[in-house]
């Protein structure tokens, strides 16, 4: 990911003939996506900002046009694209807030203080949020601040937890 960027959805395919795109958006909700405009995107047309022209939900997706995607194959070719968009296109935060993009690659520290490795992804789930850490083996512990997540010190690279390590 670039410097300035944070990761914003990814791009599952090609909808109709026309050029547009299905995309998984990461945003809450998930239309949020296209209100953040250039879109940049990782994989074979890397590097170029791609303006988007229109777009709607799609039942659990959005579908999107952008900016010189004209044809099917053309939207196509960038299936597994990540979606990048300035960190400055998105809305400020107020204290003690974060977004996901701000936690991966943070150690991640026991209340006893073991080290249990370092936060590789986020994800959502029907209950809560879960944070995948990654050290001597794979965790998944849920973002549940208060609860499990008793800590998030960004400004120290460190989010306590609430967990055994033997867990």
């Amino acid at each position: 990911m670039a410097v300035g960027r944070v990761a914003a959805g990814e791009i599952v395919g090609a909808f109709g003939v026309r050029g547009w795109v299905k995309v998984q958006s990461h945003t809450q909700p998930p239309a949020n996506i296209l209100g953040y405009s250039p879109w940049y995107l990782t994989g074979a047309r890397q590097g170029r900002a791609y303006k988007v022209l229109e777009g709607k939900p799609h039942g659990a997706l959005v579908i999107a046009r952008l900016d010189g995607i004209t044809d099917r194959n053309a939207a196509a070719s960038l299936r597994g694209s990540v979606v990048e968009v300035p960190r400055e296109a998105l809305p400020p935060l107020g204290p003690g807030e974060f977004y996901w993009a701000d936690l991966v690659g943070l150690k991640v520290l026991t209340l006893g203080g073991s080290e249990l490795g370092r936060v590789s992804a986020m994800f959502e789930t029907g209950a809560n949020d879960v944070m995948v850490v990654e050290g001597e083996r794979e965790r998944l512990i849920p973002f549940v601040l208060g609860e499990f997540v008793k800590d998030v010190r960004l400004e120290q690279g460190l989010v306590i937890v609430d967990w055994d390590p033997d867990f």
